[in-house]
């Protein structure tokens, strides 16, 4: 347990409310949220509501746009005026440290006192530097390999946890214009296409940037992947592909396999008429989700271990923070209001905790209970078995991003935002050049950033 700091800002406010009789105004803290939409916002308001209800601290829920975030804090940090706890993305974990906007030290104290046990590894390992976490993870998803279970059971099929098991089953499903083995994105000035390209990198144990900042060529597991990639590639439609033609081809029974997000749990199960399941007559109804299986942890010929690509997010409690309250702030939202965080968005909000020590799964099972949908509401239980939601959960155990645990997230984002990669791939997936040339051709164009 890290040793409790004594908080300048508790002593003082203890003080003043001795010399003021015991009557001090009531305390207030600020929280900056991205999830700003109007119904997301009612959710922390209502958290921020019955934590002023316990403790009378009170909590000024402020939205403001993710976009805005990076140059937000840099301002307010500038100003002396930051809010005291932040709800950010990965991506802002290193920066923000190196800056000095986190507090790592309140970080850590809060997750030692709710037992980093209690966190997923993969989650926690993201927000660790050195022996400290600098910031504290709340929820997150991780993308996953959506597939037909009941197609791979009928023909005797490996689920897809591997390249190779994957190759297999588009060999014996792979069936066009009826079945597609699979619909990979081939759209190069999409991000969805990139996110595909590291989620696979990941999965065979490559990341574009070394420990020290030098770029990774490794020419056996480039290759791996590239072959890989085309041969998921070849499985699918011909055209410009990205998430819409994926999730359309899948709802109509024509996908045997493709990669998203979980956001499209609630979809699959025909709870939102924007996207309907088109494979039976009627819209609404569970079949294609009850013929569905997932797959989070996927793995490479050069990584057995596998990986997930996720998105995490986190809460920072900031140095200018009224840090007591603050971390008194997060350990409620995290322990009794964790229902109100995970309700925000069932089917995108995974726990990170999930339990207590006396209920190890004790959020895990609040999370399943409650409703996801857009025109029809259910609960992640009644629409897919206990395994189902079990696997899903346990993928945040090997979640993961690249330069995010060495340090390179910043040149990582350079590559990824630059869309280098789709490029390369996308000419060795046409055939205008060979593996060889496309690793080549890598090493180039990667080692202009």
């Amino acid at each position: 347990m890290t040793v409790g700091r004594i908080r300048t800002t508790a002593l003082l406010g203890a003080f003043t409310a001795l010399l003021m009789g015991g009557v001090a105004e009531a305390q207030t803290i600020r929280f900056w949220t991205p999830e700003n939409q109007p119904a997301r916002i009612a959710r922390q308001e209502a958290l921020a509501a019955d934590f002023e209800a316990k403790t009378g601290i009170k909590v000024e829920v402020i939205p403001v746009e993710e976009k805005d975030l990076r140059t937000r804090a840099t301002a307010a940090f500038a100003a002396n005026d930051l809010p005291d706890i932040i709800n950010h993305s990965v991506q802002f974990l290193l920066p923000w440290t190196e800056a000095g906007i986190l507090d790592p030290e309140a970080a850590t104290e809060v997750i030692e006192e709710l037992g980093a046990g209690t966190f997923a590894s993969g989650a926690l390992d993201m927000a660790r530097v050195a022996d400290e976490f600098v910031a504290v993870p709340v929820d997150g998803w991780t993308q996953m390999i959506v597939y037909r279970k009941d197609l791979f059971e009928q023909n005797g099929l490996a689920a897809p946890t591997t390249f190779a098991a994957i190759n297999t089953a588009i060999e014996k499903l792979h069936n066009p214009p009826e079945m597609f083995g699979f619909v990979a994105a081939t759209k190069v000035d999409e991000t969805y296409m990139m996110q595909l390209i590291e989620h696979i990198s990941l999965a065979n144990g490559y990341s574009p940037v070394n420990d020290d900042g030098s770029l990774n060529v490794d020419e056996t597991r480039l290759t791996e992947i590239l072959e890989f990639y085309k041969s998921i590639t070849k499985a699918s439609p011909p055209g410009e592909l990205y998430w819409k033609q994926s999730r359309e081809l899948y709802f109509a029974g024509q996908a045997a396999m493709i990669i998203w997000s979980p956001f499209i749990m609630d979809e699959l199960a025909g709870l939102r008429d924007a996207a309907p399941v088109t494979a039976f007559d009627d819209p609404t109804s569970r079949e294609l989700a009850n013929r569905t299986g997932f797959v989070t942890t996927f793995a490479g010929p050069s990584n057995a271990d596998g990986a997930a690509w996720a998105d995490i997010r986190y809460f920072g409690i900031t140095a200018d923070a009224d840090t007591e309250s603050a971390m008194e702030f997060v350990k409620f939202a995290m322990n009794e209001g964790y229902g109100e965080i995970l309700g925000i968005a069932p089917e995108g909000k995974f726990p990170i905790r999930g339990g207590d020590a006396a209920d190890p799964e004790k959020f895990q099972k609040l999370w399943a209970s409650l409703p996801v949908g857009v025109d029809r509401k259910a609960p992640l239980s009644e629409l897919y078995p206990a395994d189902v939601v079990d696997n899903i959960i346990a993928g945040l155990a090997t979640a993961d991003r690249w330069g995010i645990k060495n340090g390179q997230l910043s040149a990582a984002s350079d590559i990824v935002s630059s869309l280098v990669m789709n490029r390369v791939f996308r000419r060795y997936i046409d055939d205008e050049i060979s593996v060889d040339e496309a690793v080549a051709e890598l090493e180039t164009e990667l080692g202009k950033l």
